[in-house]
């Protein structure tokens, strides 16, 4: 169960249509509530009585702290991906108002069923603005199923692992992170902070889901698994030209793409060592009375091509790449909040098969640049992630000067977990972490010198006398998951609304990239053609031909973030070479259709191409909002 508390001064809500067909009955007035405690509440899969006795015992501490007894209980889907059905939502929330009246609460209820309109007044002190989150109490035999879940020799040493934190500068230096002044680098100590305190749940939501809802991008999918997600037309189109640049650039460095199985053999000698030596919860899929696992990377299946592979010196690095969708991982249910963190996820993969540490250390520092770029490709600035890099003791004290090298790369401090012994299959591996509006940290793209697989797979190749060789193996997503640069994207777009300017996506992603506003219908015409000059350069134009007035149809481009607005009337008829264009978050200016062409030219340079995701005419589009009932 998740619950926003909210002490208020007032509520008010009026139910304004059903939306499920086991709604309960209700009027629909305006309904005006004046002090009282707000509880939006999403109950989800498992909660049972436990959980409602948790919540009660909450209650009566709100009760004390705000010396308020008078509680709203406010059904609101909203908080979860992972929502009981409809008629146990209403049986738990049932009891909920009973024992709250039992125990002398002055009780409101809501209907359920419902969407409403409401506003709220929350007061200003500190504990106006509560989040909760409360699972369901294991009996001992549930608890029992639960240790019986595969968990990695990796896993569960990550769960205990004593790190030694310190921020690295740029000639190496160690500085422990209790005596390093964070004061110049805050969104590094965001960064070290999230990283020492191992605390992942996601106590509120953050607000890339409102965005990539309100935006009709994404949402969840409440038939599937928790953590996996339905696109919508737009946001598959941007997920979809994601996929194909980091593709093509890791193509460009020298990938070479392959294609490889989503399940293995769970008892196959290599891949059950290797699961043990990785950090991650598997899905299991039973088939013919044997065991299979969803793969979390590629690497399983890569690394048995590369095996089958007859090598010698002269094609190292071999570079072999695959776009995984999906890679699966089992996360914790409370981790699991939008786009950041999913169960299943499109993951670029490109590992380098490399002969020795001294080719592994020239690759890594071409692999770093690339994830830079390729970053700064997406729509991210340096400022916008934080680097962290991981190693062990040895491994520092033998390669300083090239872990400085990587950190001057960087430009500026980075974080360092380091440890005494080695307890996974790498000596190095860095990430760049996003750091969002709640001050989650989001790995993004990443890298490592593996010094196990290639023995544990059976990976060899022959050196220049003839000898059998062990190789090193690099593990480099540019990008990191696709799903997670949205949410990077639109974390950073909520950012910058926070401090007044416009919320945007970077041009080449933005599903209608020129939108045409006829003055009427009689310029409907001279929009087609227009639009149809335009796309001959690849740019996506779409025209709003609904009967609103302009204005409104202005508001609505606006509200979907079209970077460029044109509206057409006679005199834009007459004459392109000095029009009125809207352009998002800097106005009205003057400009000519091929001064537009250029500049919107400067921004997909080099950058794949698809074509509009949804019908030209917006009076054919269909409307792709959430359904799921308050």
């Amino acid at each position: 169960m998740r619950i926003l508390q909210l002490h208020c001064d007032e509520v008010e809500y009026k139910p304004v249509k059903k939306e499920i067909p086991t709604a309960e009955d209700s009027s629909t007035e305006i309904v005006h509530i004046n002090e009282a405690i707000l509880l939006l509440i999403s109950v989800e899969k498992e909660d049972d009585q436990s959980v409602v006795n948790q919540c009660i015992e909450a209650m009566k501490k709100a009760e004390a702290q705000l010396k308020c007894s008078s509680f709203i209980v406010y059904p609101y889907a909203h908080l979860s991906s992972d929502l009981a059905p409809p008629e146990e939502a209403k049986r738990i929330l049932q009891n909920i108002e009973l024992r709250g009246n039992d125990l002398g609460f002055k009780i409101y209820h809501v209907p359920f069923g419902w969407n409403k309109a409401f506003s709220v007044r929350v007061k200003g002190h500190p504990l106006a603005e509560q989040s909760k989150i409360f699972t369901k109490i294991q009996s001992e035999q549930s608890s029992e199923a639960k240790d019986k879940e595969i968990l990695s020799t990796a896993l569960k040493a990550e769960d205990t692992l004593r790190s030694q934190w310190f921020v690295i500068d740029l000639e190496g230096n160690l500085v422990p992170v209790t005596d390093f002044d964070f004061s110049s680098w805050k969104s590094l100590e965001k960064l070290k902070n999230y990283e020492t305190s191992k605390v992942r749940a996601v106590q509120q939501i953050p607000p890339h889901v409102t965005l990539m809802k309100r935006l009709g991008l994404v949402d969840y999918e409440p038939a599937s698994d928790p953590g996996n997600m339905r696109y919508y037309p737009k946001g598959r189109m941007i997920k979809s030209l994601l996929e194909r640049y980091v593709t093509q650039r890791v193509q460009e460095y020298g990938g070479v793409e392959v294609e490889t199985p989503i399940m293995y053999d769970l008892e196959h000698p290599a891949l059950k060592s290797y699961l043990n030596r990785f950090p991650a919860r598997q899905y299991l899929v039973r088939s013919d009375d044997k065991e299979y696992f969803l793969r979390f990377a590629a690497c399983f299946g890569q690394f048995l091509i590369a095996k089958d592979i007859r090598l010698t010196y002269k094609q190292l690095p071999l570079k072999i790449y695959e776009l995984t969708r999906y890679s699966f991982r089992r996360e914790k249910s409370g981790e699991l909040v939008g786009l950041r963190r999913l169960r299943a996820f499109t993951m670029p993969d490109c590992h380098a098969i490399v002969r020795d540490l001294d080719q592994a250390k020239e690759e890594f520092a071409k692999r770093f640049e690339l994830s830079q770029s390729v970053l700064k490709g997406i729509g991210f600035e340096s400022s916008d992630y934080e680097l962290a890099i991981r190693f062990t003791e040895d491994f520092y004290m033998q390669n300083r000067e090239f872990i400085a090298s990587i950190i001057r790369l960087h430009g500026r401090p980075a974080l360092v977990e380091m440890w005494k012994e080695r307890i996974f299959y790498f000596v190095l591996k860095w990430e760049f972490n996003f750091i969002d509006n709640l001050n989650k940290a989001s790995a993004l793209s990443t890298d490592q010198i593996d010094i196990e697989n290639a023995e544990r797979y059976g990976i060899e190749y022959v050196d220049e006398t003839g000898k059998k060789q062990i190789p090193l193996i690099l593990h480099n997503s540019p990008s990191g998951a696709i799903e997670r640069d949205i949410y990077g994207l639109l974390e950073k777009a909520a950012s910058e609304q926070k401090v007044g300017k416009a919320g945007t996506l970077p041009v080449w992603l933005a599903p209608s990239q020129l939108r045409l506003i006829p003055v009427s219908q009689k310029y409907l015409s001279t929009c087609k053609l227009l639009s149809e000059d335009f796309e001959i350069d690849h740019i996506r134009v779409d025209i709003d031909d609904r009967e609103e007035s302009v204005g409104k149809r202005i508001r609505d481009a606006e509200k979907e973030w079209v970077p460029y607005i044109l509206v057409i009337g006679e005199k834009e008829e007459s004459d392109f070479s000095n029009i009125s264009l809207r352009v998002r978050g800097k106005g009205e200016m003057k400009s000519s259709k091929d001064s537009l062409r250029s500049e919107i030219a400067t921004h997909i340079s080099g950058k794949p191409y698809i074509p509009l995701p949804l019908p030209k005419l917006l009076s054919k589009r269909p409307s792709f909002e959430m359904t799921t009932a308050e």
